[in-house]
């Protein structure tokens, strides 16, 4: 069976530990301070032409010179799409027309850009942020926002930024910015930070130094109709607007005053829009800080993954068929096994003890694993679930059991409770 403890030490039986994490910003006071991650392709369509003219036998990357993607040269209404880094640092714009870029940069070499290919590579994307949250907000075809407030689980919000930054790029061949916030605006204005490849806090006691030394102009959702009216009242920098009375912007700006100063201090409640839909499969992996090669500590990390995927599992009210167990080695050679349940399920023992098997099948000892999956598939809705000889009282008790915990978590955090491993079972 499973041990459970509150995760603090001011706990007793008389009074269920009462987490106190509050966001206190601009007036409102959160039980939980979000998690936010953005994403962001570096030169989205320039890089997965080079991926695609890469992969169809081209030797020369574009990304690696002065290069764009633009519209029909023959026509006036040519512009720029997308950029190379060597094209940037010849001044070169994403908007300006053709004849403009060349301009500044006479050996600028244009290819044209293929929007289904790049549908495809957006959703190459979407289907590994989907490994980590299912609160995706598809902004635009090259970024998203990710809501990981409960799906951390013992983890940091930064770890993860580093981890799906990597995978990207390992896995399919580009490179992203990464902005860690504690809301949307904060998480943009980071990822938009020196590029490319790279990962970037803007917490709001980082605000002063990381963003109110901007020029206003780098300000999210600042037009450029209202700069000439921030210079006439020398307003330069984000930091000079954060400083502004906000009764005075509101006066002169109306709501886009309000936003604005809002914005330049670092205030933005707006969620994290997704998709409610149900998933086909749900997973999740993780690259580990240090290669493993002990069977018993990879149990505990499969056991940390099992448990995160059944909650997401029982979120969506759903049962899996299914259990899938990846491994990578240090090497990075890639294996997997899979199982089909005897019942649909989304009992954490019972899959937690499937993936087990799956690991012990697959586990050569000595082995030095980095990296670690775990995924259910072949998923019903749990109404549909047909009643089983196999779903005997012992396993209703282990699900009722889950869904407290599963209470618990939603009301404390998903870390405030957690499962304590046995070998045996």
């Amino acid at each position: 069976m499973y041990v459970y403890f509150a995760n603090h030490p001011i706990y007793s039986k008389f009074d269920i530990y009462k987490p106190v994490f509050y966001n206190y910003i601009g007036g409102n006071m959160d039980i939980k301070q979000r998690q936010i991650l953005h994403i962001d392709v570096n030169n989205a369509f320039l890089s997965w032409t080079a991926i695609d003219r890469l992969a169809n036998g081209e030797k020369l990357d574009i990304r690696n010179i002065e290069a764009v993607i633009g519209g029909d040269e023959t026509k006036r209404s040519g512009i720029v799409l997308a950029k190379s880094m060597k094209a940037k640092r010849k001044g070169v714009c994403t908007g300006e027309t053709l004849y403009q870029a060349r301009l500044k940069c006479p050996n600028l070499q244009v290819f044209k850009g293929e929007y289904k290919n790049y549908r495809k590579h957006s959703n190459d994307l979407y289907k590994i942020l989907l490994e980590y949250t299912d609160k995706i907000e598809r902004y635009s075809i090259d970024e998203c926002f990710l809501d990981m407030t409960d799906y951390l689980g013992n983890d940091t919000l930064i770890n993860k930024a580093y981890e799906i930054k990597d995978r990207i790029k390992n896995e399919l061949g580009f490179t992203v910015n990464v902005g860690v916030a504690h809301n949307k605006l904060l998480a943009k204005m980071a990822s938009d930070f020196t590029k490319p490849d790279k990962v970037h806090t803007l917490f709001e006691e980082e605000i002063p130094s990381k963003m109110w030394t901007l020029p206003v102009s780098e300000l999210f959702m600042l037009g450029r109709k209202t700069l000439p009216k921030l210079y006439n009242m020398r307003i330069r920098t984000i930091g000079d607007i954060a400083k502004q009375d906000r009764d005075l912007m509101i006066k002169k700006f109306g709501k886009h005053g309000l936003m604005m100063w809002e914005y330049s201090n670092g205030i933005d409640n707006s969620e994290v829009h997704y998709q409610k839909e149900k998933p086909k499969g749900i997973g999740n992996s993780v690259t580990l800080p240090m290669d493993i090669g002990s069977k018993e500590k990879l149990e505990e990390v499969l056991l940390t993954l099992t448990e995160q995927v059944t909650y997401r599992l029982r979120k969506y009210n759903m049962c899996a068929n299914v259990v899938n167990v990846q491994l990578r080695t240090k090497d990075f050679k890639d294996s997997s096994h899979q199982k089909k349940l005897l019942y649909a399920t989304s009992n954490t023992k019972e899959i937690y003890r499937v993936a087990k098997e799956l690991l012990n099948e697959m586990y050569k000892k000595g082995t030095f694993i980095r990296l670690v999956g775990v995924r259910v598939d072949n998923l019903v809705d749990k109404d549909e679930v047909q009643l089983s000889l196999f779903n005997d009282e012992s396993n209703k008790k282990q699900e009722k059991l889950d869904e407290v915990v599963d209470k618990l978590k939603d009301k404390y955090g998903y870390t405030s409770i957690t499962r304590a491993r046995k070998t045996s079972f």
